[in-house]
């Protein structure tokens, strides 16, 4: 089979990685694809995400039998859509679906009304409206942009004098762009923070293995929002009690939901949870592979991983057994200093040939490229994802920070403290 991933990050490398293994598939495409995914793949960096038709035009050219469309943004704008109708087999998420993602207070909504545990909160389209709610709400109190923000569009208010900047820079400067049109005023929730991904068919759901994500960009969780700086899996504090609670209270119920609401979600859905004191609740919707998450989970899976896209397109996920092996996995992102806020880039990444050879050991690429001169240069905020297995979350996190130090460039910039929570598990 010839299979075209669209996407160029650190995501799109492991699921690039995991078709690569299949005995199905032999020939694998990338749009944009970056440097690492180059190895293993034929790439187009002069087409878009966004640039539907370029990439329908370009599937079609080189006859491809699946897209697999590993990014938020153009599965909430409708790629799949455009795809299917020019006769494609895509994975992904329809439009109507996606808005899972695509839209928090849609989401938040849907939880309301067909009963799955969430945090209590308001939505609102007027900035002033949500400043009034706020001066008797308790703090801390959590701010979200109700469209993509590229997973920063959230902010965690301490006080009311933290809130009314939070309104004003969501809502009326803009800062995450139309995103912030419509505003999630949310409770704040306390306890562990999990993942976890879903392969869905429509009506059957399998998880995967549970991970845990880092999102601050400095060690203690100290710092903005980011895409994510590090993970690991499994998360010892998933257990079988509370896996067995949100397989009847969350997973499935979430899958019945988008159904009644002739929303069919067929792709992989990404079920952020808080273990509170209270029982997990949802977080977030993902409507796709969550990045670092995808770099942890694919590497440990068994299945090949075209049987199981097959299987959620076609309805038949009920006949597949998903099988994890039974070890650990830890991914450690190597960042430009200053992300997420401001960095520079094209800067020559060394020491990349370490990783030829070694197994239980990759190196992920997220922001990458190729100079003029053909050399491998820094291309973004987060630049690599460093992952290693081990028998034990301890060992693969020893592992992963070994091998991280294989890999320089100037500017690099990493935490220090991935997978600390597996001392207090």
């Amino acid at each position: 089979m010839k299979v075209l991933i669209i996407g160029g990050g650190g995501r799109e490398h492991a699921i690039a990685a995991g078709m690569k293994k299949s005995r199905r598939v032999d020939r694998l495409y990338c749009i944009p694809g970056n440097a690492g995914i180059a190895q293993i793949a034929e790439c187009e960096p002069s087409i878009g995400v966004m640039e539907f038709d370029k990439i329908a035009a370009y599937a079609k050219d080189k006859k491809v039998d699946l897209v697999f469309v590993a990014p938020d943004d153009p599965l909430a704008a409708g790629l799949v859509d455009v795809l299917e109708a020019e006769g494609l087999r895509v994975f992904g998420p329809r439009k109507n679906a996606a808005i899972l993602e695509g839209s928090k207070a849609f989401s938040k909504d849907l939880m309301k009304k067909y009963g799955i545990p969430t945090a209590a909160y308001e939505n609102f389209d007027d900035p002033e409206k949500a400043m009034a709610y706020l001066e008797n709400a308790r703090m801390p109190v959590v701010l979200k942009a109700d469209g993509l923000a590229l997973g920063k569009g959230v902010l965690i208010c301490n006080t009311l004098e933290e809130a009314r900047a939070g309104v004003r820079e969501i809502m009326q400067d803009k800062h995450f762009g139309s995103a912030g049109d419509v505003l999630v005023v949310e409770e704040f929730l306390t306890g562990r923070e999990v993942s976890v991904l879903a392969f869905v068919d429509g009506r059957t759901v399998r998880t995967m293995t549970s991970a845990q994500d880092h999102k601050r960009a400095y060690d203690g969780d100290e710092g903005p929002n980011t895409g994510g700086m590090g993970c690991f899996s499994p998360s010892p504090f998933y257990t079988a009690e509370i896996d067995e609670f949100c397989r009847k209270h969350i997973y499935q119920p979430t899958v019945d939901a988008m159904a009644a609401e002739g929303r069919e979600f067929k792709g992989v859905i990404f079920f952020g949870l808080m273990l509170t004191p209270e029982g997990p609740k949802v977080l977030e919707y993902n409507a796709r592979f969550g990045d670092p998450e995808t770099q942890v989970v694919l590497c440990r899976m068994q299945n090949d991983l075209m049987d199981v896209v097959d299987a959620c397109i076609d309805g038949t996920l009920e006949n597949v057994e998903l099988k994890f092996e039974d070890n650990a996995a830890v991914c450690v992102v190597l960042a430009s200093e200053g992300y997420p806020v401001s960095y520079k880039k094209g800067f020559a990444i060394n020491g990349l040939e370490h990783f030829e050879g070694k197994a239980d050991y990759y190196c992920f690429h997220a922001g990458s490229k190729f100079d003029d001169k053909g050399n491998v240069v820094t291309n973004g905020g987060r630049v690599l994802g460093v992952t290693a297995k081990g028998a034990t979350l301890k060992e693969a996190r020893s592992k992963a920070y070994q091998a991280a130090e294989w890999v320089t460039f100037s500017n690099r910039y990493m935490r220090h403290d991935i997978g600390k929570a597996i001392d207090e598990a």
